[in-house]
């Protein structure tokens, strides 16, 4: 069972951003990353539809064997999680933004927050953050357009650096000094966010701190792969096989799989 693949869907490419954390950490690993792009992005649809999605994200990557699944993507964990972990038997890890230490640390007392619709509107958002955020002045936009744009290959064009201008202009003038990512896509966006921000804000997504909870996960239920060997590493998407393959510096192949 050890040797079994771990399994990571996201509504698109963005998850890859997660993969990359696991890997670096487990590389000897197996895995199957699974791109929802067809359906991308999630933010915007119903909860029941959302569901729906993770439970046919979940259901292939179990037909292919995978021993422990992450949802790499913040709107699903958000609006589903309860769902895929009540309907399954296997671990289940999700992701949600990191509101914590940006609230515990957060000298302005004024912190930021990029995510989508479906995640900001969740009742798990709104949870953790009355919970940590509570004396916290949040300046929370929706990135709509940004999921699009990405899946599209247009991350390093200037349509992405206009919006993002947009989005990031009211929580520069709140004084921020923390911005938190709540999409996997938004990691890729790094290099426009630290150009267009102040030297002072510090970006933070939840990649390493998801890697970090798969290696415990994986070891509580002794499912750790003790080979030496670099794992096995497979990448599938309904949607641009080439949008995938690019995040991954064009190092793996990229399978079209019709799901």
């Amino acid at each position: 069972m050890s040797k079994q693949p771990i399994g990571i869907f996201d509504s698109g490419v963005g998850g890859t951003s997660i993969w990359k954390e696991i890997n670096l950490l487990l590389p000897n690993e197996n895995t199957i990353y699974l791109a929802d792009s067809a359906n991308a992005p999630y933010g915007l649809k119903t909860k029941e539809t959302i569901i729906n999605l993770s439970i046919k994200n979940v259901e292939h990557l179990i037909n292919q064997g995978c021993k422990i699944i992450v949802v790499a993507c913040n709107t699903a964990t958000t609006n589903a999680i309860h769902v895929l972990r009540e309907s399954y038997n296997i671990p289940i890890i999700g992701i949600e933004p990191a509101i914590k230490p940006a609230a515990l640390n957060t000298q302005t007392k004024a912190i930021g927050i990029l995510a989508t619709k479906g995640t900001l509107s969740s009742e798990l958002f709104h949870k953790t953050t009355n919970l940590f955020a509570n004396n916290t002045n949040i300046i929370e936009r929706i990135g709509e357009g940004i999921v699009e744009l990405i899946e599209s290959g247009q991350l390093h064009t200037e349509a992405m650096k206009d919006l993002l201008k947009i989005y990031l202009q009211p929580m520069i003038d709140a004084n921020i000094d923390y911005l938190v990512l709540g999409c996997t896509h938004y990691p890729y966006l790094m290099p426009l966010l630290v150009e267009l921000l102040p030297n002072n804000v510090k970006i933070i997504d939840s990649g390493e701190a998801v890697a970090r909870q798969t290696k415990v996960i994986l070891e509580k239920h002794h499912l750790l792969n003790t080979q030496i060997a670099k794992g096995n590493y497979q990448f599938f998407t309904n949607g641009k096989t080439e949008v995938l393959a690019s995040l991954l510096d064009n190092k793996f192949e990229v399978e079209y799989l019709n799901f």
